[in-house]
């Protein structure tokens, strides 16, 4: 290349290494710039898995959780109905005298009924269907309905002194509260 002015030559190596050096901080700011949010996109983006990891770790202990509770409780609907069953045999043996219970003819019937009511507290015991406490404890709401006070000077007040109805438990969830009545201040 030969300049225009003096027509003497030019080096081209020196024009290209002035252009070169130039421009190298001006290219070397847009890398920077292009490297710097590569990172912090791949930094968001590790972020983001690390989210949905978790999330899907939180979502299979969630699915365990559902699954085992299903298969513990799927027989809460049951138990709840075969309850009344429970009562009405209960009832059944309490409204036997001791003459009743002494008469050789109905005796094979009241042992036939005992027999089934040990039975079907064992099936109870088995599936983890346990009876709640009421008598003589004091009134627990989560576990215990009051259906009325009574005045009572033996009692302490907000203490169980009568259970109508005897409430369930299964495992650690409540079938039926117990129906009681609580000795109020006489």
């Amino acid at each position: 290349m030969t300049n225009i002015e003096n027509d003497t030559p030019v080096d081209d190596s020196a024009t290209s290494e002035a252009a070169t050096s130039t421009d190298a901080p001006e290219a070397a700011a847009p890398e920077n710039d292009e490297v710097a949010q590569l990172h912090e996109q791949l930094a968001a983006v590790q972020q983001d898995l690390l989210y949905a990891r978790a999330e899907t770790q939180n979502l299979g202990r969630r699915k365990e959780k559902e699954i085992a509770d299903a298969h513990a409780y799927a027989a809460t609907k049951f138990a709840r109905d075969i309850l009344s069953v429970a009562d009405n045999l209960g009832r059944a043996l309490a409204a036997l005298s001791d003459e009743q219970r002494a008469s050789d003819a109905i005796k094979p019937l009241i042992t036939g009924l005992e027999a089934t009511e040990r039975e079907l507290l064992s099936v109870f015991e088995r599936n983890g269907i346990t009876r709640i406490a009421a008598i003589g404890l004091p009134l627990d709401p989560n576990q215990h309905q009051a259906m009325l006070e009574i005045p009572s000077s033996d009692a302490e007040p907000g203490t169980i002194v009568q259970e109508m109805q005897a409430g369930y438990m299964m495992k650690d969830r409540l079938l039926r509260p117990a129906m009681v009545a609580v000795a109020k201040a006489g």
